[in-house]
């Protein structure tokens, strides 16, 4: 399977961002997004202007063609993805999930779910396992409480029906959404292995014939974002990078509704810690805001921390043993006299503390002697404090770091087996 072409530019660059709180994606006004319909990707939450037809109904008969059945509805839904894009095995869980999507149908209020268990909750918001009545489809719904006007809550809903034009194996699957009793309702693909900030916490780190193909992954459904519908994620971090028992890894919160960014603006604090530092500062930014978040996320990661201050020489030698401590004095960042000791030591960094350190101080590093030259070099390229230096997407996917990531013999799926596993509906 080859990669799909990711150098090609917007026609006219995103405006600056000025220390927005949350994650979100920017779609370029004057570049119309093919037509497409979403088989296996989406996020929870976006941030642009949605062109096109947003009336799509993933049921014909709500659409005006009830004389097409599944299979003539799957094969039109899957017209436009190019046959280099998937290998058999993604093709065909994409048409399984076209399969299911139509027959949820459109999706409209809490009667058509039974709640099996939550999952989670964050931005702003709590993440359940329910099972849809009439299919018995098992999926996530993220739940978001809005203290918005009901007109708002109509154009949150419309705006996000753009991710049903989305069509990726690396992207999470996205059913619908609607509002009930104040509250906005996102369904997502179900994804049994969890996000990987939660096989962080159960593993300590994640080795790096992993995280090679997580990047891998990452960098697939960027680009196609990038290219297919000029999104930008903005919020790529592990939390946001989700896996299953079948080996697939898909991101998923990157956004499409302005209303709902606006509306949860207070409720993102936490993200800013994987901003790029031109976007702290208000600055205007690109794709390469995204790439930097990849390798802050590719060293919390390999580290099993987060990464910023820089971990010390003791807390190194707690993680990868005595002898890194003796080489690694230079491995990560060095130490200033502004640089906090590690957050195990101290108490941890306080927000505006941390956003400055990330603006002002280097950016942090790989250690030496545990990861190869290659991931090195490839998070040191993602982490250039100035985004003019950081390298885009096509030129990341040819790093020597990725050559051959697509054939080799690592089994995702039988590392996602060995995590602990999210609760299994029956």
């Amino acid at each position: 399977m080859s990669a799909t072409p990711v150098g090609k530019k917007a026609k006219k660059p995103p405006p600056p961002l000025t220390l927005l709180p949350g994650p979100g994606a920017i779609n370029d006004p004057n570049s119309q997004p093919p037509h497409e319909v979403c088989p296996g990707s989406a996020g929870i939450a976006m941030e642009i202007v949605t062109t096109g037809n947003t009336d799509f109904s993933p049921n014909d008969s709500q659409g005006g063609n009830a004389g097409n059945d599944a299979t003539t509805d799957i094969g039109f839904q899957l017209a436009d993805i190019a046959i280099a894009d998937v290998d058999d095995n993604q093709r065909v869980r994409l048409e399984n999930f076209i399969s299911s999507k139509k027959q949820l149908g459109e999706l409209k209020d809490d009667n058509e779910f039974e709640k099996l268990t939550e999952l989670g909750a964050g931005n702003g918001g709590v993440v359940h396992c329910v099972r849809h009545k009439k299919s018995s489809t098992i999926l996530a719904r993220k739940r978001i409480h809005l203290e918005v006007k009901p007109a708002i809550k109509k154009q949150i809903i419309t705006e996000l029906k753009i991710l049903h034009k989305c069509n990726s194996p690396y992207i999470v699957g996205y059913y619908g959404a609607y509002h009930s009793d104040g509250e906005i309702n996102i369904c997502v693909e179900y994804m049994n292995g969890g996000s990987l900030d939660l096989a962080l916490k159960q593993e300590g780190k994640i080795p790096e014939k992993y995280t090679r193909k997580i990047t891998y992954a990452v960098l697939r459904g960027l680009s196609y974002l990038r290219e297919r519908h000029q999104i930008i994620h903005r919020d790529v971090k592990p939390s946001n990078i989700l896996v299953n028992s079948q080996g697939e890894i898909k991101i998923c919160d990157f956004g499409v509704s302005g209303q709902l960014i606006d509306s949860m603006a207070n409720s993102f604090v936490g993200t800013r810690s994987y901003m790029s530092p031109e976007r702290l500062e208000g600055s205007q930014y690109s794709v390469a805001s995204d790439v930097w978040s990849l390798g802050l996320s590719l060293v919390e990661m390999s580290l099993g921390m987060y990464p910023i201050p820089p971990p010390d020489a003791a807390t190194l030698s707690a993680i990868f043993g005595s002898a890194i401590a003796d080489q690694e004095a230079g491995g990560t960042t060095a130490r200033t006299p502004r640089t906090p000791r590690s957050p195990g030591n101290v108490r941890p960094m306080a927000i505006f503390e941390l956003l400055d350190y990330i603006v002002n101080q280097p950016a942090p590093k790989l250690p030496t002697g545990v990861f190869s030259d290659e991931m090195r070099d490839f998070v040191d390229r993602c982490l250039k404090k100035n985004p003019n230096e950081r390298p885009d997407l096509a030129t990341l996917m040819a790093h020597p770091w990725m050559k051959g990531v697509e054939n080799d013999e690592v089994d995702i799926a039988e590392w996602v087996k060995r995590l602990p596993k999210l609760p299994t509906p029956h």
